[in-house]
């Protein structure tokens, strides 16, 4: 597969997480995960965090295409990311046949968000932003985002929301921290108003807000929900019988890499029986729609 031929694309997995700053730069200031994300381990039985360029190797033998990205939550850990955005970005553009770079911001970073979000778009050339309000403590439709928002829309770039329950802090005392009334996908509904031109992904099976999610994708033209972080198995019927039908045009791909592997995820997903036109749609066309990638 090639950086101008994307003909032998099987699959574009639109949720990854780079997670392990092995092989990049050192970044100063980047502090550990804590608690709250280490529970991630225990939650998925991960062993260990593959390396970018691992991650590289793993989809481009699969004849796939990934979106990357961190999350910049500075607000609620005190530090950096110990992978940036910049990072991603720049790392993508060595492995353009397959990656596809998206930003991270916290919007309680206040202008310095915009500015932030400005340098990543005209400088490292981000495909999209990802957002996970309950590590970066705000609501969506919280009008602090709105300027970041609004910088996102003049660049016709999708962002891809975190909703629903985490496995970030899951078990931790406290819920280390992560405050799960921040991800209800009602107010994503908000902002598909307000921003009626910037694409949005909705990230999971929502629960426990599963009908909302299903009611805001059917309802707001520009809104799309992804499979990852969930095996399939585990997927709510409503969520099923709507991928198979009304919302046929709007589900996406998506694993939570390296959380859950292409591998395991499709063997799950081919049990539910997807008509063959249906399931491409989901794998790939859906995505290349979005991200403007030319597959045929």
């Amino acid at each position: 597969m090639t950086e101008n031929n994307k003909r032998d694309l099987v699959a574009i997995d639109v949720h990854t997480h780079v997670m392990n700053p092995d092989g990049l730069p050192a970044q100063a200031d980047a502090g550990r995960a804590g608690a709250a994300v280490d529970a991630l381990s225990d939650v998925f039985s991960l062993e260990s965090l593959p390396t970018l360029v691992e991650m590289v190797e793993y989809y481009r033998q699969r004849r796939m295409m990934f979106i990357a990205f961190t999350i910049d939550e500075i607000t609620r850990t005190g530090h950096e990311a110990a992978v940036t955005s910049m990072q991603i970005a720049e790392a993508a553009r060595h492995h353009a046949d397959v990656m596809i770079p998206f930003g991270s911001v916290d919007p309680n970073r206040g202008r310095q968000a915009v500015d932030l979000a400005d340098r990543l778009i005209t400088e490292g050339g981000v495909k999209g932003f990802k957002f996970h309000c309950s590590m970066q403590q705000f609501h969506a439709n919280d009008r602090l985002a709105y300027p970041l928002y609004e910088r996102i829309q003049e660049s016709g770039l999708p962002v891809l929301f975190h909703t629903g329950q985490s496995g970030a802090g899951r078990g931790v005392r406290g819920g280390g921290g992560i405050r799960l009334k921040y991800t209800n996908p009602m107010d994503i509904d908000d902002v598909a108003v307000d921003f009626p031109d910037m694409p949005i992904i909705m990230a999971h099976p929502s629960f426990p807000w599963q009908d909302e999610a299903i009611a805001v994708a059917l309802h707001k033209p520009q809104v799309y929900i992804d499979l990852s972080g969930w095996s399939p198995k585990y997927f709510p019927p409503q969520l099923v019988h709507h991928a198979r039908t009304l919302l046929q045009d709007k589900v996406l791909f998506g694993t939570d890499y390296p959380l859950l592997t292409p591998d395991y995820w499709q063997t799950e997903f081919d049990k539910l029986g997807f008509p063959d036109d249906v399931r491409e749609k989901i794998m790939l066309r859906n995505a290349a729609g979005l991200l403007g990638i030319d597959v045929d």
